[in-house]
């Protein structure tokens, strides 16, 4: 069976500074018709540094739409055209100044694919170097060394609730 939707007409509803929002007319796989509302984002990349130590640098960053401070691992938009591994050197420079120019891909994932087509790059490195933060404007953020295993620890008994920490988190299991 053909699982696909065919877009029938799509129209933008919200153009922001981060994503945009449009509805669409489908066509289902049985000849229906449904409306899909859909959040397009230009997506984004998280990277698992490592330290001297088998640390991973995680950042704590309260998280407006949740209401909480989250532990995350760095992470970051991606600027419209921007290389995803140019991307993770930015973001894990800007957000807890660590350098590295030797970085592992780990996949990608989709968050919420039932209504986000944001696509989110992993990436693992061992940090090479650690220089100055240099956070974007209105960016409030601290940032801590945690063991892998603690983290993964963390992650299973539900103390780390970031999606895209989790993906990483397992998908750095095979390299340990």
């Amino acid at each position: 069976m053909d699982l696909t939707e065919k877009t029938i007409s799509a129209e933008q509803i919200f153009q922001g500074k981060v994503f945009s929002v449009h509805v669409d007319e489908v066509s289902l796989p049985d000849s229906k018709t449904a409306c899909r509302e859909v959040v397009d984002h230009p997506g984004g990349v998280c990277i698992a540094a490592e330290d001297a130590r088998g640390r991973l640098l995680f950042v704590r960053q309260y998280r407006y739409p949740c209401k909480r401070v989250m532990l995350e691992l760095p992470a970051g938009k991606l600027e419209p055209g921007e290389d995803p591994l140019q991307a993770a050197k930015r973001e894990l420079r800007e957000e807890t100044g660590a350098r590295s120019e030797h970085f592992v891909y780990l996949g990608k994932v989709f968050g919420s694919p039932g209504f986000c087509n944001e696509v989110i790059h992993l990436y693992y490195t061992k940090i090479e170097s650690i220089g100055e933060t240099q956070f974007d404007e209105g960016e409030f953020l601290t940032t801590e060394a945690i063991s892998a295993e603690e983290a993964i620890h963390m992650a299973a008994e539900g103390r780390i609730e970031d999606g895209k920490t989790i993906a990483a988190l397992m998908r750095l299991l095979p390299l340990r």
